[in-house]
């Protein structure tokens, strides 16, 4: 039996230059995180005593006798692709609940893959499960995403992270003192909107706006450089201002980004002491973020009391086997 954890991720600035669409031409890059909010994938080979030859269990239970039955379009297709055909048991774990903006498809991907090559008996790199989780979401399932999530999810940590050209996935951890790290973390808090939606579908209308949006494109791809600069530095409430800006050229990329609802709870917080943020993902509900200077973030919750603030830390180990128990010679 082996057990994969693999962090959510949390998105800075740049989220839209990571489009292949985008950085074929231009360059791209983000500013993002993973935080202590995982996705858990549980899996063995499963004996063959049942009518089934699978099972799948996530928010549905399935019982197949083929790959070819199995509905969980991810557990699908990275089955084919590692050439798996003995039955296996597969079970999912979220701490977060998925469609809500924190790349939770993507740690999915990741995870299933990291699980499925030590069930295999195989140990792959951190770069190896981010290009091949690319693969799958975008050339076999035919999503409508980018490359941060899947890159977050099998590295970890606070990340820049380029795409396109020569360097094309290049991840460089952010260097800054632990100190000045926690400062960072102490002035975040992520708030719970309870709506959830379908990130490719918006997604797909913003990949379709890109010849339309290159300026503001451009001006987010700056923000990345700006945003590093400015962890460099020593005035933190800058990130927050940039947060901000970044939102509302956010929110200009397709009308599906946000909604009336989503834009009275961050005026709300704006007039209640937050300096900036944003909606996590590509858009239309799921998770905001916000950058509150601690003595504020007493007003924000009050002024956001009807939505769930989440906790949380920052976390830097990526995805991760935490249980191996391997094959003692189970029929298979």
């Amino acid at each position: 039996m082996i057990i994969s954890r693999t962090p959510f991720r949390m998105s800075f600035f740049g989220g839209g230059t990571d489009y292949n669409g985008w950085f074929d031409d231009h360059k791209g890059a983000v500013l993002a995180t993973t935080i202590d909010k995982y996705c858990y994938i549980t899996c063995r080979y499963l004996p063959p005593f049942f009518e089934h030859k699978s099972r799948i269990i996530y928010s549905v239970t399935e019982h197949v006798k083929s790959i070819d039955e199995i509905d969980h379009p991810s557990v699908r297709e990275v089955l084919r692709f590692l050439n798996i055909h003995e039955g296996i048991e597969i079970h999912h774990d979220g701490d977060l609940p998925a469609r809500t903006g924190l790349g939770s498809s993507s740690a999915f991907t990741v995870g299933l893959l990291n699980s499925l090559y030590a069930l295999k008996g195989q140990m792959v790199t951190k770069e190896r499960l981010a290009k091949e989780a690319i693969y799958v979401e975008q050339e076999m399932i035919k999503e409508n995403v980018g490359c941060q999530d899947q890159t977050l999810a099998a590295y970890g940590g606070l990340n820049y992270i380029e795409f396109g050209g020569f360097n094309h996935l290049r991840v460089q951890p952010l260097t800054i003192p632990v100190a000045k790290l926690n400062v960072l973390q102490d002035h975040l808090m992520l708030f719970f909107t309870g709506f959830s939606r379908t990130a490719s579908q918006i997604a797909k209308h913003q990949i379709q706006n890109i010849p339309n949006k290159k300026v503001e494109l451009l001006r987010m791809y700056e923000m990345v450089q700006e945003a590093v600069n400015i962890l460099n530095g020593n005035d933190l409430l800058a990130f927050g201002r940039l947060l901000d800006e970044s939102w509302k050229l956010k929110r200009s990329l397709s009308d599906k980004v946000s909604t009336h609802h989503i834009d009275d709870f961050y005026d709300s917080a704006r007039r209640a002491g937050a300096v900036g943020g944003k909606l996590l993902g590509a858009g239309g509900g799921g998770f905001v973020l916000l950058f509150v200077e601690p003595s504020q973030k007493k007003n924000v919750r009050e002024a956001l009391k009807n939505l769930l603030e989440i906790p949380f830390k920052f976390e830097n180990l990526g995805s991760q086997i935490i249980f191996y128990q391997p094959d003692t010679g189970i029929i298979k």
